[in-house]
């Protein structure tokens, strides 16, 4: 950070975006998992069918935020959408989700998906390329600004553990408590940017991007190493997402007697680690720019195998609570070179269809086509042989990938 970004004040309601959107996420998606098992009493199938569903869901609002986000570039009218969906959240969860979910389970999944997604799920995607865009556009580093989210999401981490214990409720509504703020953020922001002009007077102006066409966008899809780009997307973000969100909650609760205490410890744990990747999205972009975009997606995957393989082979909660914590250099290294490759490979006005539909929809389809065998897979066999099976075709995707990504070097300068 220097002088500029903070006196910048674009940056300052950027981040408070961040950090209110992904608190608002963190108070009741931190536990989502442990909550339809425990609470709701679902299977390790139904959850994966839950999870599907979710991801099928937010295909379609990834494809719809993206192509109307690049056409707005730095409007706001999807973003005012998606923080009334967000404010939503806690009276959906508490008296329609729940009560579908124990007596009518599949109205209750159809109905479920399409709002936590409109909301939070593909929400998280137009957030972070909504203000990826306007870091380009008013000058100002978007790592810096994404450490914002990582401490809102760690903060409420920290709150959500303790209040599940008590009551699962309290965090569905400090959720939309916290989405009430960032709803209020975005009516009154108005991104500006500072020029001077011939006498030297200051002055504040809106900045008007290139409007990308529709063929344009569309033409996207006829790249052969945009589907590159997909494969590789699918074969270890999708896999990882599956471990990360589906199975580890509940294998990491498991270890302790005490379920309460399991929650708390988790809770903890979660917090310290977002902690963490708070400060690794400050320290990542720097190592990116020396490394690549590309090589960086690489180490990315591979801190990814050693955490899904090191879960397989460890039983002991102390080192698997250290393992849990590479996933803070994991995510911010995978975001931020995302956007690094996207930019450096591909037209950068188009940023918002590339992540919304390169990245966050071709991982969700992985999820909707693999979540649910994977459930079955642990049903049949357990944690041990699942997680190896998971770090298995990661490794194999990701050895693909040194000889399909792109290597441009543009990416360093990015």
């Amino acid at each position: 950070m220097n002088i500029d970004m903070i006196k910048n004040k674009n940056y300052w309601f950027s981040s408070g975006y961040l950090i209110t959107f992904y608190a608002a996420w963190s108070l009741w998606w931190s536990f989502y998992a442990i909550w339809l098992k425990s609470k709701i009493g679902l299977s390790g199938e139904q959850l994966g069918v839950v999870y599907a569903a979710n991801s099928a869901a937010a295909m379609f609002f990834m494809i719809f935020y993206g192509f109307i986000q690049d056409k707005l570039q730095i409007g706001k009218a999807v973003v005012t959408f998606q923080s009334i969906m967000m404010i939503l959240i806690g009276p959906f969860l508490i008296y329609v989700y729940e009560p579908l979910l124990r007596q009518d389970f599949i109205l209750g999944v159809c109905i479920g998906a399409p709002v936590l997604s409109a909301g939070f799920i593909s929400g998280s995607a137009l957030i972070d390329s909504f203000i990826e865009r306007i870091s380009r556009l008013c000058n100002f580093e978007f790592g810096p600004a994404r450490f914002w989210g990582s401490f809102g999401y760690a903060a409420a981490t920290l709150v959500a553990g303790l209040s599940f214990g008590i009551d699962p409720h309290i965090n569905f509504w400090l959720a939309s408590g916290v989405a009430a703020i960032y709803f209020t953020i975005n009516l009154f922001f108005k991104p500006t940017q500072k020029l001077s002009v011939s006498n030297n007077t200051p002055q504040i102006i809106v900045p008007k991007p290139n409007i990308p066409t529709i063929s344009e966008i569309l033409s996207l899809f006829a790249l052969r190493k945009f589907w590159l780009f997909v494969v590789f997307i699918i074969g270890t973000f999708s896999f990882y997402t599956i471990y990360d969100q589906q199975l580890f909650p509940n294998f990491y609760t498991s270890f302790f007697e005490k379920e309460e205490t399991g929650y708390k410890i988790y809770g903890y744990l979660n917090s310290f680690q977002v902690f963490l990747e708070a400060s690794c999205m400050i320290i990542a972009p720097y190592f990116i720019n020396k490394l690549g975009a590309k090589k960086s997606l690489l180490v990315a995957a591979l801190v990814m195998i050693c955490r899904i393989g090191l879960s397989a082979s460890l039983d002991n909660v102390y080192l698997i609570s250290l393992v849990k914590l590479f996933h803070a250099i994991e995510i911010p290294l995978f975001i931020l070179a995302m956007f690094k490759y996207i930019v450096a490979n591909f037209d950068a006005r188009l940023s918002a269809t590339l992540y919304l539909v390169g990245f966050n929809i071709s991982s969700n389809l992985g999820v909707i086509v693999l979540s649910k065998p994977v459930g079955k897979l642990f049903d049949n066999h357990g944690y041990s042989t699942t997680f190896y099976i998971l770090a298995s075709i990661v490794l194999i995707i990701s050895c693909i990938a040194i000889f399909t990504l792109s290597d441009n070097k543009q990416a360093n300068n990015q």
